[in-house]
């Protein structure tokens, strides 16, 4: 099983995606603002990182694009509610492998399990 880093917010929202993928990742860890991205992710080295884009502390986008310059080996996927061209084209130039909308959560399972 993949092991996930939950990247969001919105509390009720982490726990949607914390049930949505308790048979497929494990373990599953949290974290609620963009700018403990790279702390947390060396602390749990997870398989994935699921980035929510709009974060206190710092955006998802610029989140990514920091992790990835610290652990180029990290896995970002955005999950995010912005159905948006140019917030797509920034996730993919900050180097996130994937970019899901929070309406269509079958497509990260879809993802986590293309490892």
């Amino acid at each position: 099983m993949p092991s996930v880093l939950l990247v969001e917010d919105y509390a009720p929202m982490r726990a949607t995606l914390r049930l949505w993928l308790a048979d497929l990742a494990e373990p599953i860890s949290e974290c609620d603002n963009g700018s403990e991205v790279c702390a947390s992710y060396a602390v749990h080295h997870p398989d994935w990182v699921l980035m929510d884009i709009e974060l206190p502390g710092q955006d998802g986008i610029l989140a990514t694009r920091e992790l990835l310059a610290a652990e180029p080996g990290a896995r970002v996927l955005i999950v995010t509610s912005y159905d948006d061209g140019e917030l797509r084209q920034a996730a993919q130039a900050a180097g996130a492998r994937g970019y899901v909308l929070k309406e269509n959560l079958w497509e990260v399972r879809q993802w986590l399990t293309s490892i």
